[in-house]
């Protein structure tokens, strides 16, 4: 069982992304918050009536953010 669910934030074009791998959920926010906030409401939205243990997870996951950021080298 999964205790943690692993969700990627990157910069888009206009927006920054946050992507949930393993349960195939995706929204956006203007900045790094709105999307960790957006990110925690899709989650539970996903997950809500779901039999986590289907999902191969454990009673109240944790969402594990990663953080994807380009380096400028001048």
């Amino acid at each position: 069982m999964n205790k943690t669910i692993k969700a990627y934030i990157y910069r888009g074009e206009k927006f920054y992304i946050g992507e949930c791998v393993e349960i195939s959920v995706v929204t956006q926010g203007k900045t790094v918050d709105e999307t960790i906030a957006n990110l925690r409401e899709a989650v539970s939205l996903h997950l809500e009536g779901e039999d986590l243990n289907e999902l191969g997870l454990a009673p109240n996951p944790n969402l594990l953010i990663i953080m994807e950021e380009a380096v400028g080298v001048a």
